[in-house]
């Protein structure tokens, strides 16, 4: 089983996190993004670059994303695409996303997007918080425990 990483918007502290999980657990973990960053030269840990382009890096991850997987990503529309092969989800911020609770996110993205579309300025994201990167290696070991290799 592998862990996939939509890498372009995964804060460094989570990314941290999971290569210190990779090389302790020894588990294959893919990061993928548009853009280069470097990875720790490890045999469970591999950086897959995509070209620039919109959803290149989701289309990648959505075609290649297997059954028990883990899908580590914010990105709520591939996240439902990674949940329809069987994968599963955890949030950078350790939400799990799964089939009970995803359309209720898409309806939100969706709300959302409509009212920034309209000109309504909603903000982003609150900053990570060390709170956020605890709820998130909580989520990440239990997943790992739950799906040893």
């Amino acid at each position: 089983m592998t862990i996939w990483v939509d890498a372009d918007a995964c804060p460094k502290m989570i990314k941290e996190i999971i290569y210190k999980a990779a090389q302790k657990r020894k588990r294959p973990v893919c990061f993928v993004a548009n853009h280069y960053f470097s990875v720790p030269k490890s045999p469970f840990i591999k950086f897959t670059q995509v070209s620039q382009g919109f959803d290149i890096a989701d289309n990648h991850i959505v075609q290649s994303i297997e059954k028990d997987d883990l899908l580590i990503s914010s990105d709520i529309p591939l996240a439902d695409e990674a949940l329809a092969k069987g994968a599963h989800v955890i949030t950078p911020r350790g939400e799990i996303l799964d089939k009970n609770n995803i359309k209720g996110r898409l309806n939100i993205r969706d709300f959302n997007e409509t009212m920034r579309s309209s000109g309504i300025q909603s903000g982003g994201p609150p900053a990570m918080t060390d709170k956020d990167k605890q709820k998130f290696a909580n989520a990440f070991d239990r997943y790992c425990q739950k799906y040893p290799i």
